[in-house]
């Protein structure tokens, strides 16, 4: 199967975010089975530039498993994009699986460095032939440092790599955490951006960037700068938002400074389209 990423010609790879049952109104719609408004937001993000469209139920048990399949069936309706199965339990992600019929190559969403998750997960990985988010999250707990999260995702690009998913497959997250709780949490997630990419080219690096604001005031405005140092340092997915449209004309600006948009091509055809506005 292909590869699916890139759809404008950018590094970024953007995981749409906004198919997630946590989120109040899509939460009612998974209860609902309002195919409607699910699938209004996957053409939205697809339309918007996203590469792979998230869908977590936001459930538990054999609830998460058909909502699962639900969700999954609801957006491969309107989009031909690869859909990123996001749930901690083996049992949906399989079923997952057993619904999904586009060409693209899925990703799981995600695996850790933790034995019971990598025990758990690993051969569906493997078998699947997906890609795979993997957190840089072990038995020793959530990273505080730079040099943790590397640590953790040698761990972790170690075992995959050795069990067959190859480099390419890999979307290392360093992990984002709360600026408001360690003035040095951006520094840190930084530090290990660069020491990964430095270190494994292949692999990719994604986060759920938007945790850096978290309790701190003009959010979006911590989270677009925070987006362009973390793309100079080397980052070329996130789980975000494509809706966002000053972000997506941050990510457009920060790849072009960043050496990633030869002859700044990407950038021009934004401008002549508006999106940078």
């Amino acid at each position: 199967m292909p590869l699916a990423w890139g759809r404008n010609g950018a590094d970024m790879i953007i995981i749409g975010e906004l198919i997630n049952g946590t989120r109040k109104r899509v939460g009612q719609a998974v209860a609902d089975r309002d195919e409607r408004y699910i699938s209004n937001l996957a053409a939205q993000q697809a339309e918007a530039g996203a590469d792979f469209i998230d869908c977590n139920p936001g459930t538990v048990g054999d609830a998460e498993i058909s909502d699962m399949q639900w969700l999954v069936e609801t957006v491969q309706a309107v989009t031909d994009l690869p859909i990123s199965f996001d749930s901690p339990n083996p049992a949906a992600l399989h079923a997952a699986f057993e619904v999904y019929q586009t060409d693209a190559v899925p990703m799981i969403n995600s695996i850790t460095a933790e034995q019971e998750k990598l025990d758990a997960l690993l051969d569906f990985v493997v078998e699947s032939g997906a890609n795979v988010i993997a957190l840089a999250l072990s038995d020793q707990g959530m990273p505080s440092s730079a040099e943790d999260r590397v640590d953790a995702s040698a761990s972790l690009i170690g075992v995959l790599t050795e069990a067959g998913v190859p480099a390419e497959r890999i979307f290392i997250d360093p992990l984002v955490t709360p600026l408001g709780t360690d003035s040095k949490a951006g520094c840190s997630f930084l530090g290990a951006v660069r020491a990964i990419r430095d270190q494994w080219p292949a692999v990719h690096l994604t986060c759920g960037l938007s945790n850096i604001s978290f309790g701190l005031p003009q959010r979006r405005l911590l989270n677009r700068i925070f987006m362009a140092q973390a793309i100079a340092a080397g980052l070329d997915s996130a789980i975000m938002d494509p809706l966002d449209a000053e972000m997506m004309a941050t990510i457009c600006t920060a790849e072009a400074l960043a050496g990633c948009d030869e002859w700044c091509t990407n950038y021009i055809s934004a401008a002549r389209a508006g999106r940078l506005a």
